[in-house]
């Protein structure tokens, strides 16, 4: 039997990886530059806006608006406050006549009070504003254009450097980013963001219909980099992951974060192999279902060397079991009347994406919000750790079983490189770089992380169809997701009525 080759410094340009890594490094170097540098503001020259309202859901607004509106006349009459008296008067006049514009204006001057009357008049200022033309206006188009060039430009080195066919590479990748802009658009919609839907599940669905109806072409499956798109966005995502942030939240996030994925990595995996799923296999559903979902079930891929095919499974999957989990778990928690921070808690520590944490518990209260982001981020910083020890627990397996000795380079040639890549950003951020940095470079880095996982859940859909969700190895991989992720739902609730439900410790100051 031929000895497999050793890593070497080759490595450092030929393997997706490392290119991941290098391709990040660049993105985040040139943000700072520009925003350093030239004091430019690359978010608003290069970011397109996408959200909108029809007429008809901001008419569907006005009798709420109005019964706020009443309640803040009654108040600031009471008050003695005769400026917000007139001006929210206004508002009321002008949401009578229907008039877009003058709501828009009216609400402008309202947002100007401040206090609660300025929120309100923010929130009817942002919905009568987002007009569906401002969206498809010159200057927005231009910006899209300008970033997906920048982003053929950037995703094109690194298919080039992987040897890839760069000329059918070009021509798909045009169509991978506009169904990425799509989804955007989707998920920019009014009702969509009342719904808490983000982009990813609008980039996976939009995928999943290619692909199961027309099929995906041939000349199209060049661009179809699912793994490339995600581990670069991955790289970059580091700089959201700030452990000083972390550590102000306090230690709850820390500890619930922990529990939850020591706990739930080995139930699932317990039950996976007694569905006799294959080690590799279950190691992946474990991860995913524990930690992050996607991001995390890719990491494990890489430490256990696993089947691509069944990666792709996985991803799926996690998408398709999250949806409903975002609208249903807002909802029960505000039927049930589960305290906030307990109910953001829940969510961060089972929904498997920072996005649809954000929008699921906002739907609660900014204090779930935050809580949620907590314990969400606690977990993030996990991917690492478990990436580390299942390269260390599959070498020693595969060393067992072959006889082969293991050494601190084999375990090194497991370890997926595009995690040291998101350790290293994230340990810049936190505490190398200087806050100034930091805050000019946060908003964008973030919002080019997001367009590089729209690319990669395209990609997954595109990669995807039911009848092999359904039937590879007779679905019994599916049901242990499934029932992990339910025992994941009902151990998280429990551990969040622990930390932050005041039963253990004192509930959180966290506004």
């Amino acid at each position: 039997m031929a000895k497999k080759k050793e890593s070497g410094w080759s490595d450092l340009y030929t393997k997706e990886d490392w290119i991941a890594v290098w391709l990040g490094f660049l993105i985040i170097a040139l943000m700072i530059f520009l925003t350093s540098q030239y004091k430019l503001n690359v978010k608003k020259l290069i970011s397109p806006s996408f959200k909108w309202a029809t007429d008809g859901q901001i008419a569907s607004r006005v009798d709420g608006w109005n019964k706020a509106a009443d309640s803040m006349i009654k108040e600031a009459e009471a008050k003695g406050e005769v400026g917000t008296v007139k001006r929210v008067g206004e508002l009321k006049e002008a949401l009578a006549k229907g008039d877009r514009k003058g709501i828009g204006a009216a609400a402008e001057k309202v947002k100007r009070l401040g206090g609660l009357p300025g929120a309100v008049g923010k929130e009817i200022a942002g919905h009568a504003g987002n007009l569906p033309s401002k969206v498809f206006s010159g200057e927005n188009i231009g910006k899209s254009i300008k970033l997906g060039i920048s982003f053929l430009i950037l995703a094109a080195i690194g298919m080039i450097l992987l040897k890839a066919h760069i000329g059918k590479f070009i021509i798909g990748f045009p169509i991978i980013f506009f169904l990425a802009w799509l989804s955007n658009f989707i998920a920019g919609n009014a009702l969509a963001t009342d719904l808490g839907v983000e982009y990813v599940v609008y980039a996976l669905a939009l995928g999943l219909l290619i692909s199961n109806t027309v099929g995906v072409p041939e000349w199209l499956k060049p661009a179809v980099q699912t793994e490339y798109y995600i581990k670069t966005g991955l790289v970059i995502l580091g700089s959201a992951i700030l452990f000083y942030e972390i550590l102000q939240g306090g230690a709850l996030g820390i500890i619930q974060g922990i529990l939850v994925v020591s706990v739930i990595w080995y139930t699932c995996f317990w039950i996976a192999r007694k569905f006799r799923v294959d080690e590799d296999f279950a190691a992946m559903l474990a991860t995913s279902v524990s930690i992050c979902g996607v991001s995390a079930a890719i990491a494990a891929c890489g430490a256990v060397e696993g089947d691509k095919k069944k990666l792709s499974y996985v991803t799926s999957l996690v998408l398709i079991v999250a949806v409903p989990m975002m609208v249903i778990m807002p909802w029960l928690v505000k039927v049930f009347g589960v305290p906030d921070l307990v109910g953001g808690a829940w969510i961060g520590g089972t929904l498997d994406t920072s996005g649809s944490v954000v929008a699921a518990a906002a739907l609660i209260s900014e204090p779930a919000m935050k809580a949620g982001v907590i314990v969400k981020f606690s977990q993030n910083v996990l991917i690492g750790v478990a990436a580390f020890f299942l390269s260390i627990v599959w070498a020693l397996k595969k060393g067992k079983a072959t006889g082969e000795k293991v050494s601190p380079m084999v375990i090194w040639e497991r370890f997926p490189k595009f995690v040291l890549g998101f350790i290293i950003v994230s340990i810049a951020f936190s505490f190398i770089l200087h806050i100034d940095t930091v805050g000019a470079t946060k908003s964008v880095l973030s919002g080019l992380t997001k367009w590089w996982f729209a690319l990669a859940f395209v990609c997954i859909g595109l990669e995807t169809k039911f009848t092999e969700l359904a039937t590879m190895e007779g679905g019994r991989p599916a049901a242990a997701f499934i029932i992990a992720q339910a025992l994941n739902i009902v151990w998280t609730l429990i551990l969040a009525y622990l930390l932050f439900g005041g039963i253990l410790f004192a509930v959180p100051n966290i506004q």
